[in-house]
């Protein structure tokens, strides 16, 4: 089962990230007390971070048991720990780095420095094999209680572009992207059938730029001209939008 999109507007990007901060904190916390974990799936650009710091900066953050909650990411750059252009190192500066997590719920995808060197495939066989681990028995991964994702003006999701040879890739939970339309070329990602397995999804978007991939993600476009489009949580299908993302709905 999946969900049809609902989209809410705000009027610009700081509240888009102060509500989704807040909105976020809620359904941490409600899934903690449902189950006592929560698995959140973060995503890096601007938006990524901007939420994360919104998180860090509400009152209210410590309702969330830091110590056990599962962090994933749907995808990142094929580069050393710490490098500054992986979503892991943003999202650490942007919150991660100040909260009491447990390393052993920190899954962060591997790098070059990683076990496996250079050799990508093997990495993102790794991290196929991290999300099993994670999940029931037979499942290729947890169903996440929320899943990040941001969406770039070519309507592309995690490291899944439209229209590249790797977008479609199936039957894994984690594939490596070679020549990444976007550098740097060298990617890890969530595939589509991993990121279905959400109970939420939200897509966080911002700018004017982004207004033809927010309308074309929520009308359901096809694969050659959205990424985004693919996906749906099994819950909940959410556009967080500022009204310069939506100005093409109208």
């Amino acid at each position: 089962m999946s969900t049809p999109a609902r989209v809410v507007v705000h009027p610009d990007k700081q509240v888009l990230a102060d509500l989704s901060g807040a909105r976020l904190l809620v359904a941490l916390v409600d899934a903690q007390a449902a189950r006592g974990e929560a698995h959140v799936v973060l995503t890096g650009g601007s938006m990524g971070s901007a939420i994360l710091a919104s998180l860090g900066a509400s009152p209210g953050r410590d309702a969330v048991d830091w110590g056990r909650l599962h962090v994933w990411w749907g995808d990142e750059r094929f580069l050393p720990s710490g490098d500054p252009d992986r979503n892991e190192t943003q999202n650490r500066e942007a919150l991660l780095g100040s909260v009491p997590l447990d390393p052993r719920r920190v899954h962060a995808i591997p790098g070059p420095d990683g076990p496996d060197g250079d050799d990508v495939a093997a990495a993102a066989s790794r991290y196929a094999a991290e999300l099993a681990s994670a999940a029931p028995d037979g499942e290729p991964s947890p169903t996440f209680d929320v899943m990040l994702l941001g969406v770039g003006p070519d309507g592309h999701i995690a490291s899944l572009f439209p229209g590249h040879p790797d977008q479609l890739t199936s039957g894994v939970a984690a594939a490596a992207v070679h020549d990444s339309p976007k550098p740097p070329p060298t990617r890890i990602t969530l595939t589509f059938e991993t990121l279905r397995r959400s109970d939420r999804v939200w897509f966080l978007v911002a700018g004017a730029d982004k207004a033809e991939a927010v309308r074309n993600g929520v009308h359901g476009a096809e694969p050659s001209a959205s990424s985004a489009a693919q996906v749906q949580g099994l819950q909940e299908t959410l556009w967080l939008v500022d009204a310069d993302a939506a100005s093409g709905l109208h």
